[in-house]
């Protein structure tokens, strides 16, 4: 077994003792300013990246045995779009990191000179979570890293397998000094949230969410909350369907709809409604074809109880495709919904499953109106090539992301901060904004004494 000082598997009982040495001894390791140095960073996402081009195909077979990932998309979503971000760190590191001047104009300081310069917090804790738990638990990681952090690093129990294999390979490929892994559930979170952290990065839920903010305040520890909520797309008369079909297709129903930023729900006007529900109907047999359960693109839900949630939500609407279960298999079809009602079920939570509500509206004001009523969404996104309508959309509405065109894909561009707002979340990461999330930008004047 790895060396518990380094890893905690499932097979240790985590006490509130080991916890408390084990952040003990990662904040002894960052006070003596090992991880400041860039060519330590520069290493440390040098040797996370080996971990991901070293172990592709163990990585995928633990994210197909977890949730029936196939090969395609595990490389595609869950490896190579932490590559970039990782490539992107190891480019712009010195750039994003180097101390920024800032002018002096108050009158009597004359001579004086300021900037900011970026001091890494300390000692972080990343809990991830289990739909993408690759990407959801090293992109945070490595920004960590790149800002000159210690971290505890705390992998998804749900994908049990991925966390297993995480907390084998991570100890041997990072400094295990600065870092740890943690396995484990909501105990072992309960006892690390006991400890006193500089910054808590977590994605997951809003009920978790509220909790890891409460432990923070006792320290007054910054967080990072990524969290979710009922996306919605907007479909305008002018768009054309095929492609909305396709694209919308391709992105509700990756991973059987368990993306904190899918589709959640459709909002368009009656005609178009009915012209979407067809072409989405042909869509989903080109992806998946005739029996989607026969198919290795089309992934499972993570658990039973899930599944049993997911299920209760069929009843909504009436049903256009899908709508078959096996519980055995943990199979819900990819499902799409018609007629649906805004008090049914299927609109009361996000639904984070292959499940995807039409509603129809009258016109863009309704949409709206219907989207400003709800709590603020992860991600907002439209079809249409209408360029009032996307003003009116960026302008009246408030969401994490707004993406025109093709939804998902700005989580997928490292240049674009990605966060939510109200209960979709705070703060943001990726790219430089992960700098800046796991630093203090310190302001630094100098006023000469002659």
């Amino acid at each position: 077994m790895t060396d518990p000082k380094a890893s905690f598997t499932l097979d240790d009982t985590f006490t509130a003792a080991e916890a408390t040495a084990l952040v003990d001894r990662l904040r002894a390791a960052f006070r003596t300013g090992r991880t400041k140095p860039l060519s330590w960073r520069r290493q440390q996402l040098t040797r996370l990246r080996g971990l991901l081009t070293d172990n592709r195909v163990a990585i995928a077979d633990a994210l197909y045995a977890d949730l029936h990932k196939s090969r395609a998309e595990a490389d595609a979503m869950e490896i190579d779009l932490t590559i970039v971000e990782i490539d992107e760190y190891l480019e712009h590191l010195e750039e994003w990191t180097a101390p920024q001047h800032a002018p002096v104009s108050v009158p009597g300081l004359p001579g004086s000179t300021a900037r900011t310069v970026f001091d890494p917090l300390g000692v972080a804790l990343v809990i991830s979570a289990w739909n993408y738990p690759i990407n959801l638990l090293l992109v945070p990681v490595a920004g960590a890293l790149a800002a000159g952090n210690a971290v505890v690093i705390k992998p998804a129990n749900y994908a049990a397998h991925t966390s297993a294999l995480l907390a084998e390979l991570l100890p041997a490929y990072l400094d295990t000094d600065a870092t740890a892994v943690v396995e484990g559930g909501s105990r072992e979170i309960t006892v690390l949230l006991e400890q006193r952290f500089d910054h808590i990065f977590y994605t997951g839920n809003g009920t978790v969410g509220r909790i890891v903010m409460t432990a923070a305040a006792k320290n007054l520890t910054p967080v990072v909350l990524e969290l979710g909520g009922k996306s919605p797309v907007f479909v305008d008369r002018d768009a054309d369907i095929a492609t909305v079909a396709q694209r919308l297709a391709r992105t509700k129903f990756a991973n059987a709809g368990q993306t904190c930023v899918a589709p959640d729900y459709v909002l368009t006007d009656p005609e178009t409604a009915a012209e979407l529900q067809a072409a989405l109907v042909v869509t989903l047999k080109e992806l998946f074809g005739e029996d989607p359960q026969t198919s290795d693109a089309f992934a499972r839900v993570v658990n039973e109880r899930h599944f049993d949630r997911l299920s209760a939500l069929l009843a909504s609407g009436r049903t256009v495709t899908g709508g078959r279960t096996d519980r055995g298999d943990k199979y819900i079809a990819p499902t799409v919904l018609a007629d649906v009602r805004p008090d049914e079920p299927v609109m009361q939570e996000e639904i984070f499953g292959p499940i995807l509500p039409i509603l129809t509206v009258q016109d863009l004001d309704e949409a709206i109106a219907f989207i400003n009523e709800r709590d603020k969404p992860l991600a907002l996104y439209a079809f249409t090539e209408n360029n009032t309508t996307k003003r009116r959309l960026t302008a009246e509405t408030s969401s994490g992301g707004l993406n025109f065109g093709l939804p998902m894909h700005h989580l997928a561009v490292p240049t674009l901060p990605f966060g939510g707002v109200g209960e979709s979340g705070m703060g943001n990461y990726h790219g430089r904004y992960s700098i800046e999330t796991f630093s203090h930008r310190k302001a630094v004047l100098d006023v000469p004494l002659s």
